[in-house]
């Protein structure tokens, strides 16, 4: 159980460092994140902070269809966006498109290895995912 969840948690804050890394690569975001974006930018908050309102938004809508999220459904929303916000709060600038493109490489290979631990651990899948 104990390899389980840190499993778990190691899993979810490597994916939102993985998607920091997509929103500081600038090289376009997937539509969860365009719409994490623009909430941000709009109502002026952070995007990690948007990444869990979100994120709770989406877990209310399981209640007509009584889905009940696990440990790791619920987790996902707040580690992810904690961990976003962390990780963008500490990367330089970058301008390069070399540095950019290889942000953008670095942040789809740490992606994969994310979602596999995180899946695989088993506790519920991801607030989008059910």
């Amino acid at each position: 159980m104990l390899r389980r969840l840190l499993q778990l948690y190691i899993g979810l804050v490597l994916y939102g460092v993985s998607t920091a890394l997509f929103v500081h690569a600038n090289l376009g975001a997937d539509p969860w994140d365009v719409f994490h974006l623009g909430v941000a930018k709009q109502l002026g908050i952070s995007f990690g902070t948007v990444i869990i309102l979100t994120g709770a938004a989406v877990l209310l809508l399981w209640i007509p269809i009584r889905q009940m999220p696990g440990l790791g459904t619920v987790s996902n929303v707040i580690v992810l966006g904690l961990a976003a916000d962390a990780t963008l709060a500490v990367l330089p600038p970058l301008e390069s498109m070399v540095a950019r493109s290889a942000l953008l490489v670095g942040a789809i290979v740490l992606n994969a290895i994310a979602t596999g631990m995180y899946i695989g651990a088993g506790f519920g899948p991801g607030r989008a995912m059910a």
